[in-house]
């Protein structure tokens, strides 16, 4: 018999604690997984951890290398003016019609109905999400993915979530989809399947520092549909960790709505904020607290 600290990642709590199990894994798992739970947390109190951020003592026994305050830091993005429907946050509604909606949404390129997001893609959400992506801080998913389901409105109406995939060779570095992984939240949350129609046929650079044409050459052919079936007719939920430039979620939605689906609503936990830095409004912990439902 081996011993090993087995971190739940299917619970409803995105920060729950671990439990001991054992190679039978459903042996006397009460008293053990007790056991367990006060040894993490004795280890933590006597050799605490260092939190990421802000370099206090974690005293959480949990596998999620912040504190309790700096988990609490993430807040939801707010700006004066911003798109109604791809949520781009602008300086002024000068572009914007009187429907609220941004001349690039008018355009139909997109390919999605709706974008939402949770955070700016800086200060500690940003930490986060580099922890999860590039340090194998996968317990980091369902925290994040907690964070994500609140920027979606309450009375979304969806059939089954979409992952935006990663190539088989990061998975195999990373061990994990990261999208997928803030995908579990919101399909316990709505009660709906997450499907994987998508598939990354090769890995891409950073969208940031090129132009719209060098976009398209970066993105051609590296997504295609695996199996048009499991969105056909479906109102589908696209869901990734960062939106950038839109470039990704707008090539995999038109490839979503290509082998027919009904509807692509995106989701992500956070996104670039684009507009000169005096512009940016972060809204304060008391002005955050109803969320952003």
């Amino acid at each position: 018999m081996f011993w090993r600290w087995d971190f739940p990642t299917g619970s409803n709590s995105a920060l729950d604690e671990p439990r001991i199990a054992d190679s039978r894994r459903h042996g006397a798992g009460g008293l053990r997984g007790a056991a367990g739970n006060l040894a993490a947390f004795l280890l933590n109190t006597v050799i605490p951890g260092e939190c990421n951020w802000c370099k206090g003592a974690i005293r959480h026994a949990r596998r999620i290398p912040y504190c309790d305050e700096c988990l609490a830091l993430p807040q939801p993005l707010h700006a004066e003016h911003y798109c109604s429907r791809c949520r781009n946050p602008f300086q002024n509604d000068a572009t914007l019609d009187a429907r609220g909606v941004c001349l690039r949404c008018r355009s139909g390129l997109p390919g999605f109905d709706y974008v939402y997001s949770f955070g700016f893609f800086d200060g500690v959400l940003r930490s986060m999400v580099h922890d999860l992506k590039y340090s194998r801080v996968s317990p980091l998913g369902g925290y994040l993915g907690e964070l994500m389901a609140r920027a979606i409105p309450l009375d979304l109406a969806v059939d089954a979530i979409v992952p935006v995939p990663i190539h088989w060779t990061r998975w195999i570095n990373r061990g994990y989809n990261q999208a997928e992984l803030l995908a579990r939240p919101l399909a316990r949350r709505l009660q709906i399947p997450i499907l994987s129609p998508l598939r990354r046929k090769r890995t891409t650079k950073s969208q940031v520092s090129l132009t719209v044409s060098e976009r398209r050459k970066n993105l051609a052919g590296a997504f295609s549909i695996r199996d048009r079936s499991l969105v056909a007719d479906k109102r589908v939920l696209l869901v990734d960790d960062v939106l950038t430039t839109g470039a990704t979620i707008g090539y995999c939605s038109r490839l979503l709505r290509d082998a027919g689906a009904r509807s692509v609503t995106v989701v992500t936990l956070a996104r670039v904020d684009r507009r000169p830095s005096p512009a940016r409004v972060v809204l304060t912990a008391s002005q955050a607290s109803g969320g952003t439902s």
